[in-house]
């Protein structure tokens, strides 16, 4: 027969096994406890309470079954304990399985049971004084279904803790690969770009002086090579267990733009700011910096580039990089992801961005950033 379609039922661990015995134990116990404070006062015959102690044993050995069973376990054992003494331990514990393991409106309709058993035992066997007697039951009943509800409780905090933990740390992996996707743009995107407009002119131009030639060769050749580095230390960076991507900051700028003017570019730079700059604040700049330089150098290529970095402390630190018009047609391609990139990080700095057209054919980006007093 194959079973292969079947739920296996989880296996029982030794936690399992103890707390299992364990209230075993305590049901035979209690049960034997009340039916010795009963046993001289019984007036049935003797063989009804051998019977009764039948019943009570095979009552408690179904505590076994109430993980598996715990409702139907419950109400059998209800039904059993309006004559029975025995079982009145299996029966708390039953109640208390089901209060942790099903919904509790069905913990209180097995709950209200309970109660309709308690008065029925009573009326089957009249003591006196009845009320407090009942009153003591269902307390006891109450308390267990109680208890039961409130180890439920707990259990749902601890799954949910741990659902919220997960959705955390995923959440926590899903920033971690915007930010390696952002860095990777910003680190290897300036580089390749310089390598596409060096080998794009030595292909439009097959009769380039040798001086020209080996000079572009030259700067694909390092621009390859610093390529290659900026990839190796983001891939260490995440190999490692911990530690952050390679940052520059505002202070880097000059040797931004000086990377440029070695590959032909047409830069100038104002460059304003000689103190220290905020982490973020500097770490943004420099990226606007170098988004409106790689953009100006695919987008205008031979266009004169205009970059200013300005402000102070209690005002901001403001940027502004614009291109003139390019010396030739536009290069056709799709429009990337840096713009909606810088735009977020940005704005995650606090900051705002602005970007377009100039009246005169050319491009303007420009960003603000807060540097506090």
């Amino acid at each position: 027969m194959d079973h292969s379609g079947a739920t296996p039922r989880p296996r029982r661990s030794v936690r399992d096994w103890a707390v299992d015995i364990a209230i075993f134990l305590l049901a035979v116990v209690f049960g034997l406890f009340l039916a010795e404070q009963r046993l001289a006062a019984l007036p049935e015959p003797a063989w009804l309470y051998d019977v009764d102690q039948v019943v009570g044993v095979l009552g408690c050995a179904a505590l076994w079954l109430r993980r598996r069973w715990p409702v139907h376990l419950a109400v059998a054992l209800l039904a059993v304990s309006t004559f029975s003494e025995l079982v009145a331990g299996a029966m708390l514990a039953s109640l208390f399985t089901v209060a942790v393991h099903r919904a509790p409106r069905t913990s209180g309709c097995v709950f209200g049971l309970s109660v309709v058993s308690a008065t029925c035992y009573l009326v089957l066997r009249p003591e006196e004084p009845p009320l407090l007697l009942l009153a003591l039951g269902v307390a006891m009943q109450g308390a267990a279904v109680g208890w039961g509800l409130a180890v439920r409780r707990q259990r749902q905090l601890v799954v949910r803790a741990q659902e919220e933990a997960r959705l955390r740390a995923e959440q926590a992996q899903m920033e971690a690969r915007e930010t390696v996707a952002r860095e990777m743009h910003d680190v290897l995107g300036h580089r390749l770009s310089l390598l596409s407009v060096h080998a794009g002119a030595l292909e439009f131009r097959p009769d380039a002086p040798a001086e020209d030639v080996a000079r572009t060769a030259r700067v694909i050749r390092e621009s390859a090579h610093q390529a290659l580095q900026d990839l190796r230390e983001v891939i260490g960076v995440l190999r490692a267990p911990v530690g952050e991507l390679p940052q520059p900051t505002v202070a880097d700028v000059p040797d931004l733009v000086a990377e440029s003017r070695r590959a032909g570019m047409r830069v100038d730079l104002r460059h304003e700011i000689d103190v220290a700059v905020p982490e973020t604040a500097g770490r943004t700049a420099y990226r606007v910096v170098q988004e409106a330089l790689t953009n100006a150098r695919k987008h205008a290529h031979g266009a004169q580039v205009r970059v200013a970095v300005t402000g102070a402390a209690g005002t901001g630190l403001a940027v502004e990089v614009v291109n003139d018009s390019p010396a030739g047609p536009r290069p056709a391609g799709e429009p990337g992801q840096g713009i909606t990139g810088l735009t977020e990080r940005v704005a995650l700095a606090g900051g705002r961005l602005e970007h377009g057209p100039t009246g005169t054919g050319g491009w303007r980006l420009a960003a603000w950033l807060p540097w506090p007093a």
